[in-house]
């Protein structure tokens, strides 16, 4: 497990990463500010750094040039007070790890750092396809951490969303990429799935490819989506007469949270379409 650099200590969230990875029994500590982060990482080795979150994206990722001339295999999780859709495509063009603005969850954050901590494999786990404001492409390699990854950039991407509706989005979204990790791909890292997340006037659509064979509506008996009214742990059975583990219920979870949810003929392509009122629309658009 390598060693994780917080850099600041000012930031209320700062003390709380601090503190859960002391309770998470995780290396760690805490430099004064970005002069003092790179003497540390001169004189000892840190697999992970976590930027001050009172700092900017376009700040961290000049950081970042300047650790990897130090430290080149380090992971960086930056934290940013706001963000743009063309930051967040600049820390992915330069292999940040993950980033998140307020209202910062510290337990996603302290998960992801110990994941980092441990992963010697994730340098090539997401590739872009294409990446601009309003589309952005990926192949991404089929590990749960390098989801998670790609959750707290989905995220940032659909910044400027309304909140409610953002978080509706992450929540389908996690399900879905999830089920085409798991399903279509029995999470092998050899395998790949494919990302495409487009923002329109009017709506938002994520768009997933996984490897898989795909399925039919009626061979879904293991997943909650198929069972009859009133009956809502009906599939349960069937999961465990398959020696599935307990769940099932991710794509009766993703039709709630969208608009439109709509598979492809064989089942191994989604898409989720969340539409945008037009006064929203509109005001988001002008910020």
């Amino acid at each position: 497990m390598s060693r994780i650099l917080l850099i600041g200590s000012d930031a209320e969230v700062s003390r709380e990463i601090s503190s859960a990875l002391a309770a998470a029994e995780l290396p760690a500590e805490h430099s004064a500010g970005y002069a003092d982060a790179l003497h540390r990482l001169r004189v000892r080795a840190f697999g992970v750094v976590i930027t001050d979150p009172n700092s900017g994206f376009e700040e961290d990722l000049a950081l970042l040039e300047e650790i990897r001339q130090i430290r080149p295999g380090v992971k960086c999780i930056v934290l940013a007070q706001r963000t743009t859709p063309d930051v967040v495509i600049a820390a992915m063009r330069a292999r940040v790890f993950a980033c998140f603005t307020p209202p910062f969850e510290v337990d996603e954050i302290v998960n992801l750092a110990r994941g980092a901590a441990s992963d010697n494999e994730w340098r090539d786990d997401i590739h872009i396809l294409s990446a601009r404001p309003g589309w952005v492409s990926l192949r991404v390699n089929c590990r749960m951490i390098t989801a998670e990854r790609l959750l707290s950039f989905a995220k940032e991407l659909s910044v400027r969303l309304p909140d409610d509706t953002r978080e509706e989005m992450m929540v389908a979204l996690r399900e879905i990429l999830l089920n085409a990790m798991e399903h279509g791909a029995a999470f092998n890292p050899e395998q790949v799935v494919e990302l495409t997340a487009v923002r329109t006037g009017r709506a938002m659509v994520f768009y997933v490819r996984d490897p898989g064979a795909g399925f039919r509506r009626e061979s879904l008996s293991h997943a909650a989506i198929a069972n009859a009214d009133g009956d809502p742990a009906g599939h349960l059975g069937a999961r465990e007469e398959s020696g599935v583990r307990a769940g099932g219920f991710g794509m009766l979870l993703a039709a709630g949270t969208v608009d439109e949810l709509i598979y492809s003929e064989i089942g191994n392509e989604v898409l989720l379409i969340k539409y945008l009122d037009k006064l929203t629309a509109v005001d988001v658009d002008r910020r």
